[in-house]
């Protein structure tokens, strides 16, 4: 397409300079070739006056020498012969037209052009005192009549070559600009073919690019969701056999000795060991859905409203009150939609599971320079340590709770530089604020280097989002 672009405008700006250069530099030529015959006119009458005058042979030589033609033996002066001519015809200076013109000039009365060897001549016609007509020949050089249509014309090639020159690197740049978004995109569809569901292209380039990378990191987003889904269906599926395999297990133990007691009893070991691979298998072999590069990740607010619009119909069933608030506008994150889409289930799910019914929760995003904040708060009772809380795995000591949820909100946040905090509300329950980097990956060193200097840094980032809330 570059390639094509380029073609494109070559041909199309050389039909144009052609089409202008042409005839311009044709204009050229006939502008300089009248210019050298009106100073030539205008030299060939500067003896008007002498003619008419004297046919005198003598005053007539000293006029004719008298002019820089003249002296450069470039005019000549035809009289025809007359009395006072003594019956002779007069002819002063070098003569190079021939005299067929001569009596042409003579006879129609104006000035003609006449080609002669190196050049061309111009024939004045002249009246005399005595009614005859004389005729003043000007020797005109090609050099003289093509003079200045040279440079004029190199300079009409210079312009014209620029402007070719001009027109194939502004196609050449449009061509970049459209080519690489296409080629960004074949790439990540290779990629996502290939099982790296991380493949995600910018949004950027013309309109119609722009809106097929976005619908390919939607189909990304899906493929993604898609895969999640089947592996937590096998993993549940397996995860339910559990319970007749032990009644199977439990069974073949009243089925006393015997080869076949023994082979019942070993297939079943078999099965078992069998599900429990499934099950670790599925929870374990996550694919990569962390989206890379510039355009990756989601939009946090449409993932938000999708979440709070799938919970608020329970909410609606226990009398909870809702409130939502940011996400009238879109906020890119560098999370994928299926993480970002866990984490919010993890804290809306504890919600409902550890406060009563009819207790209000609200989730606000913030958008700042660096961050986008998460605030998930609840008017319940609220958690006795919260320290202890975010440590990984102790919140499965609560009732109902699996001490899966916030380590999945923990690496959320932490996947991108930020991190998880939990405090006390304005609604007087718990408030869970996700701290969500935008300058990309932090790497583990960078983030532990962080928790070392502690204090400071959760000081800043509380003033943050306290101006953030604030500004709401």
């Amino acid at each position: 397409m570059r390639w094509a672009l380029v073609r494109v405008a070559l041909a199309v700006t050389v039909m144009v300079v052609a089409a202008f250069a042409v005839p311009l530099g044709l204009v050229v030529k006939e502008m300089a070739r009248d210019r050298a015959f009106s100073n030539a006119e205008r030299r060939a009458a500067a003896l008007g006056p002498a003619l008419a005058i004297t046919s005198d042979r003598r005053e007539l030589d000293r006029a004719v020498a008298s002019t820089e033609d003249g002296a450069a033996g470039r005019l000549a002066v035809h009289i025809p012969a007359s009395d006072q001519t003594g019956g002779r015809p007069i002819e002063i200076g070098t003569r190079r037209a021939a005299e067929k013109d001569l009596r042409t000039t003579r006879a129609y009365g104006r000035a003609a052009i006449a080609a002669v060897p190196g050049g061309s001549v111009l024939l004045q016609p002249t009246a005399l005192g005595t009614g005859q007509v004389a005729v003043v020949e000007l020797y005109v050089p090609e050099a003289e009549v093509t003079n200045g249509v040279a440079t004029a014309w190199l300079v009409l090639a210079g312009v014209g070559a620029a402007l070719v020159v001009g027109s194939v690197a502004v196609a050449d740049r449009l061509g970049v600009r459209m080519v690489r978004p296409a080629q960004r995109l074949a790439r990540a569809a290779h990629d996502l073919g290939e099982g790296r569901l991380g493949a995600r292209v910018p949004e950027d380039g013309p309109p119609e690019l722009r809106s097929a990378a976005t619908a390919f990191n939607s189909m990304a987003d899906q493929v993604v969701r898609l895969l999640a889904n089947e592996r937590e269906l096998a993993a549940d599926l397996s995860h339910r056999l559990r319970t007749p395999l032990t009644v199977l297990r439990l069974n073949t133990a009243s089925l006393g000795e015997g080869p076949a007691a023994e082979q019942t009893r070993a297939a079943v070991a078999q099965l078992e060991r069998e599900v429990d691979t499934i099950i670790r298998t599925a929870r374990e072999a996550k694919p990569q859905t962390q989206a890379a590069g510039p355009g990756a990740g989601c939009d946090a607010s449409e993932v938000v409203r999708e979440r709070m619009g799938f919970w608020s119909a329970l909410a609606e069933d226990e009398g909870r009150t809702v409130r939502l608030a940011g996400t009238d506008r879109p906020v890119r994150i560098p999370v994928a939609r299926p993480e970002l889409a866990a984490a919010l289930d993890a804290l809306l799910g504890n919600v409902f599971r550890h406060t009563p019914e009819g207790t209000a929760f609200s989730v606000d995003l913030h958008n700042g320079e660096d961050a986008v904040i998460v605030l998930v708060s609840d008017a319940g009772p609220g958690i006795a340590d919260p320290a202890a809380a975010l440590e990984r795995g102790n919140s499965g000591e609560r009732d109902g709770s699996t001490g899966l949820g916030l380590d999945i909100v923990r690496r959320v946040a932490e996947s991108t530089g930020g991190d998880v905090r939990i405090g006390r509300s304005v609604l007087g329950g718990t408030e869970v604020r996700i701290w969500i980097g935008l300058d990309g990956r932090a790497s583990a060193a960078a983030r532990d280097e962080g928790r070392r200097r502690g204090k400071g840094r959760s000081a800043a980032r509380t003033s943050v989002i306290s101006r953030l809330t604030r500004s709401r």
